[in-house]
Order: structure tokens, then C-alpha cells, then sequence
């Protein structure tokens, strides 16, 4: 088994990738930038997932930060990403994109071949669309490497602490019995369970065959974000009536709060977002990777409690 340099890895796609990493026979260097995010991670392990963990310290937008952390590493996976952001796309291309590039390079300088990205589906590099753009950018970095890479590009994560569905989750929780739904709600996602790309992450690092794709993932069904509302609904137990309300009402609101920095369910990039269907082949996961993905019908009893306590 190898050992496997994991940035990210007290986010939450890192709390359920770490460990999985660990049960399958890999020895995890967890790449954190500070003492909370070193507690978030072993925090979420159990006694034994412990021994295999180890810690290390560094920030992928400071390139000098990570000289020497991947001494005695045999691959990274490269999970540090940011969904939003407050200043027009410059932290989205700064984390996500430079900081890619710097991860990039710093495994170029330490010899370490075997390089794991973790991408987004249905992304394009358009500068109206920041984190979109910011994504694909990181992609064709990783793309255009030299290394021994491969792309996993997931649709929409839930599972406990995930970021899009707890943010639904609280515009119902401070709606007054009303969720206004975006346009006409019909944008289009591919929802897949965190436990499930956790498992297609382990395949991924058990065979070489992966090397050099680019692999698409997502559940096993297409959800409008209508459909998608209703279901954060009813995972939490809430009654609520859904009312359409024009984009550019919303636009409006989530652009004055990022202005204040007041926070918003959603930002204007995500707005933007919209006009992308995020979604792939309904079959990827079984192509892809041999299983059948978990459905998110009655999966998201985690929103009951907020996102903190999870």
C-alpha cells in the first residue's frame, strides 16, 4: 500500500476520504495549514484510524510552505478547494486554481509521480463563471503535468458536513414557511453520495489503469433543483411552500449581501453557475468504477441538525 499525501484533509470531503484511505491499508499524511485543522482531523478518526494518520503543516497558496512535506510520500490527492468567495473570483483562482499549480509543482521538485485531483463535473473555463473557470483551470494544470495523474470529477456531494445541501438547509431553516426557488428550478444535477466517491477514490489509488483519466461521477439519477429543494425538505422534516422567483431578484439580494459581507445562501457566481447542467453519464460510477452509486431518496436526515454538529 502506499502513502498518500492528502490535502484538504480536515474539509469535508477530507473527513470521509482520510479514513477510507486508512481502513483500505494506506498511511495518510494529512496536509493542514494550522493546529484547528490538525484537531478536525483526528477528531473525526477513531483510535485505530489514528495510527495510521500523520500531520503535517503547510498552505497550497504559499508555495514555501511545502517544502519538505512531501518527504517520503508515494502520491498525493488534491482535495483543497473553495466553492465561493467574497472578492470577485480572486480567492477561487488563488486557492483552487495557483493553488493546484503550486501543489503541481511541488510534487514535480519531490520526484513523487502518482498525482490524484479531485476536479468538479460539467466545469468550463469561462471567466464570467469564476469557480467554473477556476476548476477547469486547475484541471488542465494537472492535465498538462507530466505526472501520473488522475481526474475525478464528482456532481454534487451529501453526506454530514457536505457544503451545497446544509446551505439549502439553512435557507429553509430562515424561511418563514416560504423557500423561493431559483427561475424555474429546472437546472439540472447528478447528486452523489461523499461515501461513494470516498470508495472510488480507493479504487482509484488500487489500480494504475486509472492513470491519465479523467473520470466523470455521479448518482444514479438526474435531479432538477426543484426536486432537489424537496428533498432537502424532506430529509430535514420541514413543511415548506417553494415559490419561483425571478434570477435576477435573487441576483440582486446575493449581490447587495456580498457587498455588506452579510451572509447569503448563495452567491452571485453560483446564480451564474445555474446555466450548466452539473451532471454526466446517469452510468458513470458502474463504468467508471464497478458499483452501483447509493440514491439520495431519503439520504439527507443529516440536515436535521446543522452542519456545525454533524
Amino acid at each position: 500500500m502506499s502513502t498518500i499525501l492528502v490535502t484538504g484533509a480536515n474539509g469535508f470531503v477530507g473527513s470521509h476520504v482520510v479514513p477510507a484511505l486508512v481502513d483500505a491499508g494506506h498511511r495518510v499524511l494529512a496536509l493542514v495549514r494550522d493546529d484547528r485543522g490538525a484537531a478536525e482531523v483526528t477528531g473525526r478518526l477513531t483510535a485505530a484510524q489514528q495510527g495510521g494518520v500523520e500531520v503535517r503543516r503547510g498552505d497550497v497558496t504559499k508555495s514555501a510552505s511545502l517544502d519538505g512535506v512531501l518527504s517520503g510520500v508515494d502520491a498525493v490527492l488534491h482535495l483543497v478547494a473553495v466553492a465561493r468567495d467574497w472578492d470577485g473570483g480572486q480567492t477561487l483562482r488563488l486557492v483552487n486554481t495557483e493553488g493546484t499549480r503550486n501543489m503541481v509543482a511541488a510534487a514535480q521538485a519531490a520526484g513523487v509521480r502518482r498525482f490524484v485531483h479531485l476536479g468538479a463535473l460539467a466545469v468550463v473555463d469561462d471567466p464570467a463563471l469564476h469557480y467554473a473557470s477556476s476548476k477547469a483551470r486547475a484541471m488542465a494544470l494537472v492535465r498538462e503535468s507530466g505526472l501520473d495523474w488522475t481526474i475525478v470529477m464528482p456532481s454534487l456531494l451529501w453526506g454530514p458536513r457536505d457544503g451545497f445541501f446544509n446551505i439549502l438547509a439553512d435557507l429553509v431553516r430562515m424561511s418563514p414557511g416560504i423557500v423561493p426557488i431559483t427561475g424555474s428550478g429546472q437546472a439540472r444535477f447528478q447528486p452523489l453520495a461523499i461515501t461513494d466517491l470516498a470508495r472510488a477514490i480507493v479504487l482509484v489509488f488500487g489500480d494504475d489503469a486509472y492513470i491519465g483519466s479523467e473520470l466523470p461521477l455521479g448518482g444514479p439519477r438526474y435531479w432538477t433543483y426543484r426536486e432537489v429543494v424537496e428533498e432537502v425538505c424532506r430529509g430535514m422534516g420541514a413543511r415548506r411552500l417553494l415559490v419561483p422567483m425571478p434570477v435576477a431578484l435573487i441576483r440582486l439580494v446575493a449581490g447587495l449581501s456580498e457587498m455588506i459581507r452579510l451572509p447569503f445562501p448563495v452567491a452571485t457566481d453560483q446564480l451564474r453557475q445555474l446555466k450548466l447542467d452539473n451532471i454526466g453519464p446517469v452510468d458513470s460510477a458502474k463504468a467508471g468504477f464497478g458499483f452501483d452509486p447509493v440514491p439520495m431518496e431519503g439520504g439527507l436526515t443529516h440536515l436535521r441538525a446543522k452542519a456545525s454538529k454533524q
